[in-house]
């Protein structure tokens, strides 16, 4: 029997591949780039080896690779976390990647290419390689240091961006366009299905995890998912965007639900599969010599990725209130492209507008910046130190105060305000409503027997009556845009309802607006809008909406919080089960001394390698060392045999800290409840410390001590930054000398001169 060309080829990809990665696995080099070589050394351009057989076939097995990363992408992004990462992620991912671009355009402009050629270079040079960044900070423990939050922020951000491009680019490639009403349609018609995915997901697919819970297995949960996947890959496809897209936006709905962590457990290893595959047939096409006559421009591109994506980047997060040296060291971790920039090039070179060495030049690039990410992240550290004390100290300061006003939220605008109460609301709504709409109309035409035997006869009546039922189905949801409740007192502090019912009148007629668009919207996708009677339907159905508020108003709520509760269904499962209990409170914690074991692990370990609390999630507050107290103690600071260490966490957190630290202690050791503590102290108006930002009160010279949490406006924050300003009716948490700390309390004290403060090394709050 003769074996097939499609599993011949399939057998010498991945042979190639597992040879080099465990190649580049001894000698601790990135994997993607073993891929690469992997992908180089079978394709067509090296002629020792025996080859993959040219066709269709690598073509097919790589966009099924796209389709599973992209998948696998949209598990670990979710819709929520893009919630969580806030204006920081948002800012510092929209500056760079419009940096980048701008650069890569203006570039491609210069070496003589094609508008189209510039811009998709541009949008190549803008994507850093998720894949990469995260295996880099695996490999060297950095997931939990400070900065590596802001890095993992920004990717899901341009995750996003990512999808987006890939939709306008290929829009701008058909319509040839750069600004003009086809795109602005595009985009809007992307955001639209955007939307009403996330709707119909998040209210559908808890439903039917919950009914078929009994029968999941790891092999039929498995199946369900990727067939889920390929579902929204085929509707996407239908609607006219990318598999891309689709595969993305399955992954981000299914990781909202109670089983996206078992799905994406369990789509790994077929992910890193595919992923293998596409990586290696993205080697195939290095050609030797396009790099050698390319080379100039490769080695110029590799430095301005690296160079434009660490200041794009850490200008970013300055703006966006990042301290100086987390800014820096995101920007040194950023510097690469990866995957995405290979789907783009990848797009360009398919739709064939992009010039032949563009594909080429990309992979170049990558692989080189692959392989000197690992690097940059290692000793972002020790450069940034370097550049930071090279920074004049007036703007130093004027970069500090900055930060602290941008983390001080400070209070809500009105548009924000009207946003959150009502903007969301009418938003969603008004995306049911036109899918409802939709979804009716597209029923109707694409039903065989309706259309042959009902359409074609009785066209005007069917019209009616599919008006008719369309609007039927969607008046819950016009309700919820006409005539939806006022916020009650129970929502929002008395100052917010007030604010909120001068607003009223304002709000309302937006809101009638908005209702009567979307009724004539329906009226019009069925009946003539200019006809007489669809004038007349449109105030019939506001008058409906009027008269039956009492039915429609409960059928919504129903409908709303069953969304509501899908929508948190899988946080409420986190909570319960304590998997991620991480975010402490003061007045949940104790504080505990611990003598250090000389035989323990952590002997001669500086702080930031024992990462105590990112491992443990304690906070050392203090280290006592015969006569002398280190408060709080710094990054670098040795822990010595016989060191006194104040922990302060929970029950279970400091017994595994026992454990690590009093190896051969029998006993933990009581805390001298007569010197060191943990005491409240309540900022009244007349306070010394109010206007101040924390470092610069002195807590370490007037109480020896540490303000370990604060409490502000019935919101509680553990470990706050040192910039943070603090307000009146505050109240703070301090760990230190209980004298002197009732001496705060009493505010029988003067404050220490800050005249120094900005020229000493600002302390890392992380806790270590």
């Amino acid at each position: 029997m003769e074996l097939p060309i499609l599993i011949q080829d399939l057998g010498l990809i991945l042979m190639a591949a597992a040879v080099m990665i465990l190649l580049f696995k001894w000698l601790k080099q990135p994997i993607v780039l073993g891929y690469l070589i992997a992908g180089f050394l079978v394709g067509p351009n090296f002629p020792y080896l025996p080859k993959v057989h040219e066709g269709g076939s690598i073509e097919t097995w790589s966009k099924i690779g796209v389709i599973f990363m992209l998948f696998g992408l949209g598990l670990e992004f979710s819709f929520r976390k893009l919630t969580h990462v806030g204006k920081t992620a948002t800012i510092t991912a929209a500056f760079e990647i419009l940096c980048m671009i701008v650069i890569g355009f203006g570039i491609g402009l210069i070496l003589g290419w094609s508008t189209m050629s510039s811009l998709f270079l541009g949008a190549i040079l803008s994507m850093s390689s998720t894949t990469i960044i995260v295996k880099a900070f695996d490999e060297q423990n950095l997931k939990g240091v400070n900065f590596a939050s802001i890095v993992f922020g920004v990717l899901i951000v341009e995750d996003l961006i990512a999808i987006l491009l890939l939709v306008l680019l290929s829009s701008i490639v058909v319509t040839q366009q750069s600004f003009g009403m086809e795109l602005i349609k595009s985009s809007l018609q992307l955001l639209f299905f955007l939307i009403l995915w996330f709707i119909l997901g998040i209210y559908l697919l808890p439903v039917f995890f919950r009914y078929c819970r009994k029968l999941f297995t790891d092999e039929i949960l498995l199946i369900v998912s990727i067939a889920l996947c390929f579902m929204m890959v085929i509707i996407a496809v239908k609607v006219g965007f990318s598999s891309a897209l689709g595969a993305f936006v399955m992954g981000s709905l299914l990781a909202e639900t109670v089983k996206g962590s078992k799905i994406e457990e369990l789509i790994a290893p077929v992910k890193d599969l595919f992923s293998a595959i596409f990586f290696v047939s993205v080697g195939m096409l290095l050609e030797p010599q396009i790099l050698v006559k390319y080379f100039g421009i490769i080695i110029l591109l590799t430095v301005v990725t690296i160079v434009g994506k660490f200041f794009g980047t850490a200008i970013g997060a300055l703006i966006s209130g990042c301290n100086i040296k987390s800014s820096m060291q995101s920007g040194m971790s950023m510097a690469q492209i990866g995957e995405f920039s290979f789907i783009i090039a990848m797009l360009g070179m398919t739709l064939k507008v992009t010039v032949d060495c563009l594909y080429p030049i990309a992979i170049a690039v990558s692989a080189i910046t692959t392989f000197t990410t690992p690097y940059l992240i290692k000793y972002s550290s020790v450069v940034t130190d370097s550049l930071e004390q090279k920074i004049p100290k007036r703007l130093r300061q004027s970069l500090v105060k900055y930060e602290a006003v941008m983390q001080d939220t400070g209070k809500r605008g009105i548009i924000g305000l009207i946003w959150q109460v009502h903007g969301i609301k009418i938003l969603l709504n008004s995306v049911v409503v036109v899918g409802i709409t939709i979804g009716c109309r597209y029923a109707v035409t694409a039903t065989p027997f309706i259309n042959k035997y009902f359409i074609m006869e009785k066209a005007e009546l069917s019209n009616y009556i599919m008006c008719l039922a369309t609007v039927i189905l969607s008046t819950p949801f016009l309700w919820a845009i006409f005539l939806s409740r006022r916020p009650r007192s129970g929502d929002y502090d008395t100052e917010t309802i007030a604010m909120l019912q001068r607003l009223h009148f304002g709000v309302s007629i937006v809101r009638l607006f908005i209702g009567f668009t979307l009724v004539g919207f329906i009226v019009g996708h069925f009946l003539s809008i200019y006809a007489f009677s669809g004038f007349v339907l449109i105030p019939f159905v506001v008058f409906v909406l009027v008269l039956f508020s009492n039915y429609f108003e409960p059928v919504y709520h129903k409908f709303e919080a069953q969304f509501i509760t899908h929508l948190t269904e899988k946080e409420k499962e986190e909570i319960a089960s304590k998997a991620k209990l991480s975010n402490l409170v003061p007045w949940d914690v104790t504080l505990t001394e611990f003598v250090l074991s000389q035989n323990s692990s952590l002997v001669a370990k500086p702080l930031r390698e024992a990462r105590l609390r990112n491992r443990l999630g304690v906070i050392v507050t203090m280290i006592e060392r015969g006569n002398v107290r280190l408060i709080p103690p710094g990054a670098e600071d040795l822990l010595l045999p016989f060191d006194k260490i104040f922990l302060l966490g929970t029950d279970s957190q400091l017994a595994a800290a026992r454990e690590e630290i009093e190896k051969d202690q029998a006993n933990e050791v009581e805390i001298r409840d007569d010197v060191i503590g943990l005491m409240s102290v309540l900022l009244d108006a007349e306070h010394p410390f109010v206007g101040l930002m924390i470092l610069e009160c002195g807590i370490r010279e007037l109480a020896d001590g540490l303000i370990v949490g604060i409490e502000r406006n019935g919101i509680r924050q553990l470990n706050p930054m040192p910039e943070m300003v603090l307000q009146a009716n505050d109240l703070l948490w301090i760990v230190g000398n209980k004298d002197a700390i009732k001496q705060l309390q009493n505010k029988k004290f003067e404050l220490v001169s800050n005249s120094n403060i900005y020229q000493n090394t600002m302390v890392d709050s992380s806790g270590y």
